[in-house]
């Protein structure tokens, strides 16, 4: 198999020790016990498991605390535990109050803890460190794998390949309106949110190939009324389809209002926005707090990284609304979910070229035809950050 790295990316990874994209759960070197953690650890019986959860926001936001929370539920339900078994912590900044927040989970008797968004890391390393007999499990981060610590791990899916996929019903959707101009409400300038969008587009380029696509950073995981403004700025500029990554459902209300169309992020957006989203890609988070959960019962290492994707049902979309949709767009989705599975699509496939930043790091890439770049197989958080012709990235 063939991938291409940048530079800076090979530097970065050199030290990585667990390749993720093959769903792989078997301990792995990164999973093996450090100096600072008993080298074995017995198994928690299920009457007794306490697990904790720090969430940036709570689910009423509908989008990705709200996703988070249905994975937490259904593990519950999957593993027979009690409704008590879980301590949520909503609404945890990623500043000090953090902190605050693992200390009361670790009081609370916790033997896992989860945080899920990304400037929750620092925070979780720190708590591992000093106590090595609980498991952190951080999303969307890329600490652990650098920490050697045995009781600090990372997790995310493969969601850029649902992205690709929901770029389908956009760019058939804009193909059907006679237009060319997607739009993406974005949350910060980094590998998680820029390689979403970017096989956001690739998705809606592979049926509509002259599709351009207008982008706007928030600066903000969660801020509806922002969200909502960025959106109008883009429907403003022409944008007929938009998309997002920023975790409320302003966007698609925004665009039911203006009369264009919208595809969402980590929830079914129909009902907020019945005439106006399309179809939303969204991450099955109770794959991975099943399996982690269950390694704390039986005594297992948790692996470092964790990641998977379409083949495995953590990645998926809501169901396509065909009430607006464009004919023909299921089963273009049909068609294209197979060729990912079975390997013969790749999402960053080249030829490929670009530059960009991740929290202010600097890299550029070029990718040949017949080559692509293999995301999430060096670590499970996404490293693609660079930004390809047809995408412009506006000011607001």
């Amino acid at each position: 198999m063939k991938k291409l790295l940048s530079l800076v990316l090979v530097i970065s990874m050199v030290f990585s020790f667990a390749a993720c994209s093959s769903g792989n759960t078997e301990a792995t070197n990164s999973t093996e016990p450090s100096s600072s953690a008993p080298a074995e650890k017995a198994g928690v019986p299920k009457e007794e498991l306490k697990i904790g959860f720090i969430h940036i926001s709570d689910p009423s936001d509908m989008g990705y605390t709200y996703n988070h929370d249905l994975g937490t539920w259904a593990m519950v339900e999957a593993l027979g535990l009690r409704e008590d078994q879980i301590i949520n912590k909503y609404n945890i900044g990623e500043d000090e109050g953090c902190a605050a927040a693992i200390d009361e989970l670790i009081e609370a008797g916790c033997q896992i803890i989860f945080a899920t968004s990304f400037g929750h890391g620092d925070y979780m390393k720190e708590a591992a460190m000093a106590h090595p007999e609980i498991e952190f499990c951080h999303a969307t981060g890329d600490l652990a794998s650098k920490a050697g610590l045995s009781n600090f791990h990372n997790y995310f899916t493969s969601i850029y390949e649902a992205r690709y996929l929901a770029g389908i019903a956009a760019g058939m959707k804009l193909k059907e309106l006679g237009e060319t101009k997607l739009g993406y409400v974005a949350a910060f300038e980094c590998a998680e949110v820029v390689s979403g969008f970017t096989a956001f587009y690739l998705g809606a380029k592979s049926v509509l190939p002259e599709a351009t696509m207008d982008v706007i950073y928030t600066n903000s995981w969660h801020d509806p009324i922002k969200e909502a403004q960025v959106a109008q700025t883009l429907i403003d500029g022409g944008c007929k389809v938009i998309s997002q990554h920023s975790d409320s459902t302003a966007p698609a209300t925004t665009a039911e209002a203006n009369g264009v169309f919208q595809v969402g992020y980590n929830a079914d957006m129909i009902s907020a926005a019945p005439k106006a989203s399309l179809i939303s890609a969204r991450s099955d988070w109770s794959k991975y707090l099943i399996f982690a959960v269950q390694c704390v019962m039986e005594g297992k290492p948790i692996p470092t990284d964790w990641c998977q994707g379409l083949s495995e049902g953590a990645v998926y979309l809501s169901p396509l609304n065909t009430d607006i949709a464009a004919p023909g767009t299921q089963e273009a989705i049909d068609e294209a979910a197979e060729k990912i599975k079975s390997g013969e699509l790749h999402v960053f496939a080249g030829p490929l070229s670009g530059t960009g930043k991740n929290w202010g790091t600097e890299g550029s890439i070029e990718i040949k035809e017949g080559e692509w770049f293999e995301e999430s197989k060096e670590q499970s958080a996404p490293y693609w950050y660079y930004i390809i012709d047809g995408v412009n990235v506006l000011s607001y």
